[in-house]
C-alpha cells in the first residue's frame, strides 16, 4: 500500500488580506502588544496570559527595536498547530519585513477557526463547553 505524503494547507487568508478584517488591522496596526499578547495566548493554550506575552513583545521592542525575534517563534507554533504552510518565505522574515501583516494574518487565521480572541483561551474554552452542552443531539426512538 503506499503512502500518502501530508503536505501543510494554505492559510485561510492571504499575509496582505489585512483589509478584509478591519478590527484586526486596525488592533495590529496601533497596538500590536494587544494583538500578539492574544494570539499567544490562544497559541499557548493558556499557559500564557495575554498580558504578560503582551508586555515581553513590548520589551523586546523597547530594548531592541525588532520585536520580530519574539513573534516570529509564535508563527512557528501556529503553523505546526494547524499544519499550516511557510509562505510566503520563513516566518521570521515574514515578521521581520511585514510584522504588522504577519500578526493580522495570524489574528485572522485563528478567529476563521473560531476563536474569538478577545476572550482569551479559557473564555474560548468555556464558550466551547457551552455550545456542546446547548447542541446536544436529541435522539428519536423509532416505534411500530
Amino acid at each position: 500500500m503506499p503512502t500518502m505524503s501530508l503536505s501543510p494547507g494554505p492559510w485561510s487568508t492571504g499575509l496582505c488580506d489585512c483589509f478584509s478584517d478591519l478590527n484586526s488591522c486596525c488592533l495590529t496596526c496601533w497596538c500590536p502588544c494587544v494583538a500578539f499578547g492574544r494570539i499567544a495566548e490562544i497559541v499557548d493554550r493558556g499557559s500564557t496570559a495575554c498580558g504578560m506575552s503582551g508586555t515581553l513583545y513590548t520589551l523586546i521592542l523597547c530594548l531592541t527595536g525588532c520585536s520580530c525575534l519574539y513573534s516570529c517563534f509564535y508563527r512557528s507554533k501556529l503553523r505546526g498547530q494547524f499544519f499550516l504552510e511557510e509562505s510566503p518565505c520563513t516566518d521570521c522574515c515574514v515578521h521581520c519585513f511585514c510584522e504588522e501583516c504577519a500578526l493580522c494574518q495570524e489574528y485572522r487565521e485563528l478567529s476563521n477557526r473560531g476563536f474569538d480572541l478577545s476572550i482569551g483561551w479559557h473564555g474560548n474554552m468555556e464558550r466551547q463547553k457551552r455550545l456542546a452542552a446547548t447542541a446536544a443531539p436529541t435522539e428519536e426512538r423509532m416505534t411500530r
